[in-house]
């Protein structure tokens, strides 16, 4: 299996993240991926390859333009205001107030943002777009005729809206990735997100849409960010009702339910019938994650990866969330190795 990857992860590295009411050293920071690497090595997995310059035509597609715009402008609009801190946004475009873009740039960060965490720094605009970069080689390489291909993408992205960032994603490269299949002729394409946190961003970007299946297996948004989607009703709306599909979870669940669930989703994929499958793959559902809740163990990685591989389709892994970092190569590692002794 192919693995795209770029060293250009390492130009976004916030200094803090607000969790608790507290500055703290950011859950999706750079070691996250050293830990992959390294196991992908010590298992003689880590073919790797550069990824090609990023074509933003599919990128338009899922982003609004002035979002594009704003992500890459704002390091330099922030300084140029006189700020001497990374991106955090002072005020937000909440309820009962005007959904207006303002013209100075905090004001268009509040615009922007859908959660706190989430800083720009001075390399996050190139960042983002070497991690979309990423996700769109390693989908050729499956568009191309490959089984499959990992794409090892930093910063993550299925919390990125067609027009918002936050959960310390930018561009949706999961969406992007989809958006390539399409563009490349497939007729149906397949989305798993298998991230603990609902993929609320690659839900909006398909909401209305019925080329684009989205399946999103998630801790239950009552108990667990994003909380305000992720519901087990969200459906899907005009052409794209009953392409949008939830399995929202408890607390504590332990694989009998994660699992249950999976066999689900594999299902509705099965009867729709995909040209291609992209997993949105987080392994934040690990039992020792620090911000998360369910129970997996890293023998159930292995497991759920051969049960992906049944669905005998060609098959895009691209990176998203996982932050008990000292176990997240072995088990991202294991979903590869299940999928390919699946």
């Amino acid at each position: 299996m192919k693995v795209v990857y770029s060293e250009d992860h390492r130009l976004h590295f916030p200094q803090g993240e607000l969790y608790g009411g507290e500055f703290v050293t950011p859950f999706e920071r750079p070691s996250r991926v050293e830990y992959i690497l390294r196991e992908l090595k010590r298992r003689k997995m880590d073919d790797l390859m550069a990824p090609a310059k990023l074509d933003m035509k599919p990128v338009a597609k899922v982003h609004d333009k002035g979002f594009l715009e704003f992500l890459a402008s704002a390091w330099r609009e922030w300084t140029e205001a006189g700020f001497r801190g990374e991106i955090i946004p002072t005020g937000f475009a909440a309820r009962g107030m005007r959904q207006k873009k303002p013209n100075h740039i905090d004001g268009k960060v509040g615009y922007y943002i859908l959660s706190m965490e989430t800083c720009i720094t001075a390399g996050t605009w190139e960042a983002a777009v070497s991690s979309a970069a990423v996700a769109q080689t390693a989908q050729k390489l499956v568009a191309g005729g490959a089984r499959s291909a990992f794409a090892l993408c930093r910063p993550p992205g299925h919390h990125a809206h067609h027009d918002m960032y936050g959960g310390y994603c930018f561009l949706n490269n999961a969406a992007i990735a989809a958006q390539g299949f399409r563009d490349q002729g497939a007729t149906r394409v397949a989305i798993l997100d298998v991230d603990f946190h609902h993929g609320n961003g690659t839900q909006d970007i398909f909401y209305a849409r019925d080329d684009v299946l989205f399946c999103s297996l998630h801790g239950q948004p009552e108990d667990a960010f994003p909380y305000f989607l992720g519901y087990k009703d969200e459906k899907g709306t005009g052409k794209g009702e009953g392409f949008n599909i939830n399995y929202p979870m408890p607390p504590g669940a332990k694989y009998d339910v994660w699992g249950k669930a999976l066999s689900a989703a594999l299902g509705q994929i099965k009867r729709y019938k995909p040209d291609a499958l992209v997993v949105s793959l987080g392994v934040d559902t690990f039992k020792d994650d620090p911000i998360s809740f369910f129970k997996l163990t890293s023998d159930d990685f292995r497991t759920y990866g051969a049960a992906i591989a049944k669905a005998r389709l060609p098959t895009l892994f691209v990176m998203e969330g996982g932050y008990a970092v000292e176990a997240i190569g072995i088990n991202t590692v294991n979903v590869l190795d299940g999928f390919l002794n699946g």
